[in-house]
């Protein structure tokens, strides 16, 4: 891996110091040596860096593929850990990719909402990041983000301070089947990793899974 991928994490914490504080909750849910999927909720472009940054764990993640028309962001989002993918529709190289990485050893980063969310609240999944551990029996390491829209508004930030907080929770499995997963199996487990995040977080964060848990 890249320069950029090793001293970028640690130049995230440092760069964002005086602007907030930082809280990792749930440090003892982390897998010790298997790779995972780590899926998150989504509130400000920065919520990449900022996981990558907070887990300790070898890890890549899927990055719109805007991203990658500009030489300047590029070089480093390419090189901190990402590959593109393209949106709104099934993009086989991202998920072949992202197969790839985890045989390697690496977690995955994913946010399954697919973009940020404006209000705060969770919005409904996507297929993606289920797909890929139906598809490779990896486990789903859920985590919760807050915080992060105070990015947008670092002069604000640098007086007030405001607290970002990750929480991670327990690692959970993907059912096992025998034959390739079926779109109600997919959409079924897409709500079960949002509903894992949403446990995670405050309920004004919650949105769409702030009820009860849909039954299989």
């Amino acid at each position: 891996m890249h320069w950029v991928y090793y001293f970028g994490r640690v130049l995230i914490r440092i760069i964002t110091f005086p602007f907030f504080w930082w809280v990792v909750k749930g440090k003892k849910n982390l897998p010790k040596k298997r790779p995972v999927i780590i899926c998150c909720n989504h509130l400000n472009i920065g919520d990449p860096p900022v996981v990558a940054s907070s887990i300790p764990l070898k890890a890549v993640f899927m990055a719109k593929e805007e991203l990658w028309n500009n030489k300047w962001t590029r070089f480093w989002v390419e090189n901190f850990g990402a590959f593109a993918v393209r949106r709104n529709t099934f993009d086989r190289v991202a998920f072949r990719q992202a197969e790839e990485w985890l045989g390697k050893g690496f977690s995955l980063i994913m946010f399954p909402e697919g973009e940020r969310s404006r209000n705060l609240k969770l919005k409904q999944a996507l297929p993606g990041a289920a797909l890929i551990a139906l598809r490779t029996g990896v486990p789903v390491l859920p985590v919760a983000i807050t915080g992060t829209q105070y990015i947008r508004r670092l002069t604000w930030s640098f007086f007030h301070r405001p607290k970002i907080t990750i929480t991670i929770g327990k690692l959970f499995y993907p059912p096992h089947s025998n034959s390739g997963p079926t779109r109600e199996q997919r959409n079924q487990f897409a709500d079960e990793i949002m509903y894992k995040i949403a446990e995670l977080l405050p309920p004004e964060y919650r949105g769409v899974y702030g009820g009860e848990k849909k039954s299989n």
